[in-house]
């Protein structure tokens, strides 16, 4: 045996070493190794990246703002306001220097009566373009309803100033100058929704405007009015303020059905709203259906609690259905104010030459048909000195105190007069009792 050949042993605790034959390369081996290599940096390369991280939510895909203003104009078409408003709040949030975005919201805010929330985004908008007329003419119309007059037309000239054929500037104009109520007015009005007309007759605000001004031009444009509101309508008949101010000319033409069916639209359009329901028992008063007047009435109340006025018509409502224990409280809340029973605060309105008038006159008839004269004394008196110029008011508390002295006589009155503080009166309702 040679010396390379030879093979050496350690035993027990000696090393054992032999020399092992050399072993031939496998070629498959190396392919194999290099396709596991390849996968992994496939796997690492392309697959890991486009894996989304475990516990992290998935992005959304973002909106475009034209859809979150097309939604809107579905939604404002189907008189779903506060939906229209919350997409156009969106589309805002998605481009927030469109200033057409802000105008068309303050549009909405106003037809849905947020006054103070169209003046704000009729103020962006014009953060983001102070030469934007339509932002302008909005700008003015919101103002308008919240009594700046002054401001409201300023701006509204500005408007024209920017863009002089603006139909809905001209209706805007044309629908402040009526609201403001004064006569030297009413030809500048009847001009301005004349010219809206002429200029767009397709536009709901220029109907509108058209027909408030011929409501407040006299009975014989009564049916010109409804015409126009009709029109309106038949452009968006989701629009309860439309609805309210046609029901209001049917009922000043005597049409108190037809006046009936457009208030309680307007009501379920804008539920939130006591307006219609108090016309809507005020037309029934004009047929003499006081049970159904006095109904609507209560409905108002339960929809703005705290009002005295509609606490005032309610009780005027009881009195003319004969009952008069159950007109008496809500009179009193007017005059007087106080807390209902549900436990809401009431603050009596003035007395002066107003409606409120007539709330105390029929508190002091209520009073005198319970048998509670030494009550109802102070309130006839309280209207003859408090308003002695208003005739109608001299009338009815002449009518009532002479009531009360054939029915206590004359010492008891003047004590009761002397001993009681007339009371704080307020506001609205309708003729002698």
């Amino acid at each position: 045996m040679s010396k390379h050949d030879e093979i050496m042993y350690l035993r027990g605790s000696k090393w054992s070493m032999a020399r092992r034959p050399k072993r031939r390369t496998n070629p498959w081996r190396i392919i194999l190794l290099l396709i596991l290599i390849g996968i992994a940096l496939y796997f690492n390369q392309v697959v890991v990246p486009a894996t989304p991280p475990l516990f992290i939510p998935t992005p959304t895909a973002t909106r475009s703002p034209e859809s979150f203003i097309n939604e809107a104009e579905q939604y404002y078409a189907q008189g779903k306001l506060a939906q229209a408003v919350e997409s156009y709040k969106s589309a805002i949030a998605s481009d927030p220097n469109n200033p057409a975005n802000f105008v068309s919201l303050a549009r909405i805010h106003v037809f849905s009566g947020e006054y103070e929330d169209a003046i704000t985004n009729a103020q962006n908008a014009l953060l983001k373009n102070p030469d934007n007329p339509l932002a302008h003419a909005v700008y003015g119309w919101a103002l308008s309803f919240t009594g700046d007059y002054l401001a409201g037309e300023a701006e509204i000239k500005k408007a024209l100033e920017l863009d002089s054929n603006s139909a809905l500037a001209h209706a805007y104009y044309a629908e402040l100058l009526i609201n403001q109520g004064n006569m030297e007015d009413l030809e500048k009005a009847i001009e301005e929704s004349r010219l809206a007309r002429d200029l767009d007759p397709n536009l709901l605000e220029v109907h509108r405007a058209r027909g408030l001004v011929l409501l407040n031009t006299g009975e014989e444009n009564l049916p010109e009015a409804i015409n126009e509101f009709k029109a309106a309508i038949a452009i968006n008949d989701k629009i309860a303020d439309i609805h309210l101010s046609l029901g209001y000319a049917y009922k000043l033409q005597g049409e108190n059905d037809l006046a009936v069916e457009e208030l309680l639209t307007a009501y379920a359009l804008n539920p939130n709203d006591s307006t219609a329901l108090t016309e809507a028992a005020l037309a029934y008063a004009n047929e003499g259906q006081y049970g159904k007047a006095a109904q609507h009435a209560e409905q108002a109340v339960s929809v703005d609690p705290s009002n005295p006025k509609l606490h005032g018509n309610l009780g005027v409502m009881y009195y003319r259905n004969q009952e008069f224990a159950k007109a008496v409280p809500e009179l009193e809340l007017a005059v007087r104010g106080g807390t209902t029973a549900d436990g809401v605060a009431v603050q009596g309105m003035p007395l002066d030459y107003g409606s409120s008038a007539q709330f105390y006159w029929f508190l002091g008839f209520a009073l005198a048909k319970n048998n509670r004269c030494g009550e109802a004394i102070p309130v006839f008196q309280a209207l003859l000195t408090g308003v002695p110029d208003y005739q109608l008011a001299v009338d009815n508390a002449n009518a009532g105190l002479e009531l009360c002295m054939e029915s206590i006589g004359t010492p008891e009155a003047g004590e009761a007069t002397q001993n009681s503080q007339p009371p704080v009166a307020t506001e609205e309702v309708t003729p002698t009792p």
